[in-house]
């Protein structure tokens, strides 16, 4: 057929010449593919001059010919060549799939992963908790850069806006407590001891545990969302440009604001915890009013309050540092907002958690029990 892509052997004259004629395309290549692929040995070149025209399928036959018989490619125009350079250049080694892990292996690796990205974040976390050291230090040392109404608004936030909902949830705690207490009291005839349960249970652990809690998914996860929000939006960087540290403008206000009104926040809390346990051995086991505060005041050292109070500025240093450390992770895009806020949150709740079981060690062995 005429246009039909063909080929001529020719021998001699300092190698084997195959001359190519017709329409290397791939309407026209008809058995040419196979003619090709039986030819054995060494081609010293491929002479193309007399091609009508060649395509992409035309130009992959004639280069992989031309690699695996060691040709030179000859008589191609310059549109014709630039073609065949782009095939040869598109051509790369496909990566094959690898066989898929067995189960302990894989699992293994990902506890491995988890456990490598964990200190990573320690290591960064303990590197930001002395960033924010020295810019207290800095703000000490030069009183000018204190940001007063930052912080105040800080304070708002974090204390004034959260009274509402660390009240109730302390009140119903409380009466938590006293009814699965007086139930369980009950059978030994023990209903008076409820009030040693709610009165001890709220101020030395209870109060600040969950108040921390609450904070670290209130104020905790704003900080992460703030920060990550500015820090996209390239605000932090212009902060930098102009000459002001955002640790001194964004970290320290936020620090110091959870640090000052998480004892606060503690303290309240346990207070209505224990007016929730009151209302219930008021209903439920007919405890006076009186007689609950008086027995209080007898079975519930002053250690415990202590206790409480210490805790919480500790818990507050933390859920701050670890929301603005958080924050001041976000890059590229707007997903990483929402995906270091959660991390922040459940970072900051941990480390909280881990900390109270030190602290109750702690007490324990200097006799605060």
């Amino acid at each position: 057929m005429r246009g039909s892509a063909d080929f001529e052997r020719v021998d001699g004259g300092g190698g084997t010449t195959l001359r190519f004629t017709g329409n290397l395309s791939l309407a026209c290549l008809r058995d040419l593919p196979d003619r090709l692929n039986a030819i054995e040995g060494d081609v010293a070149r491929l002479d193309l001059s007399e091609v009508e025209r060649i395509d992409t399928v035309g130009a992959w036959l004639i280069h992989r010919f031309a690699r695996d018989h060691g040709s030179t490619v000859e008589g191609l125009e310059e549109d014709e060549q630039h073609l065949l350079d782009q095939v040869a250049a598109a051509e790369q080694p496909i990566a094959l799939a690898r066989k898929p892990a067995d189960p302990f292996t894989r699992t293994l690796g990902e506890v491995g992963d988890a456990v490598f990205v964990a200190i990573h974040t320690l290591y960064g976390l303990l590197g930001f908790m002395g960033a924010t050291v020295i810019a207290f230090w800095n703000v000490f040392t030069h009183p000018k850069r204190f940001r007063f109404n930052a912080t105040v608004h800080r304070f708002e936030v974090v204390g004034v806006s959260a009274l509402g909902i660390i009240g109730l949830m302390s009140f119903l705690i409380g009466i938590v407590i006293a009814q699965q207490g007086a139930v369980q009291l009950r059978q030994f005839g023990a209903e008076v001891y409820t009030i040693n349960l709610v009165g001890r249970i709220t101020l030395r652990e209870l109060g600040v545990l969950m108040t921390a809690i609450m904070v670290a998914g209130r104020s905790g996860s704003a900080f992460a969302a703030q920060l990550g929000t500015m820090k996209l939006t390239e605000e932090i960087d212009a902060m930098r440009t102009i000459g002001v540290s955002p640790m001194e403008a964004l970290v320290v206000p936020r620090t110091l604001a959870v640090v000052l009104m998480m004892p606060l926040l503690g303290f309240y809390a346990s207070l209505v915890a224990i007016m929730g346990g009151g209302l219930l051995c008021w209903i439920s086991l007919d405890i006076p009013p009186v007689t609950f505060i008086q027995r209080i005041r007898e079975v519930v050292p002053l250690t415990d309050l202590w206790v409480g109070l210490v805790k919480a500025p500790v818990f507050g240093a933390i859920i701050a540092i670890s929301g603005c450390f958080q924050g001041m992770q976000v890059e590229a895009d707007a997903e990483q907002v929402g995906k270091r806020t959660t991390t922040a949150v459940v970072q900051a709740i941990f480390l909280v958690i881990v900390l109270d079981a030190f602290f109750a060690v702690f007490f324990s062995e200097v006799g605060w029990i």
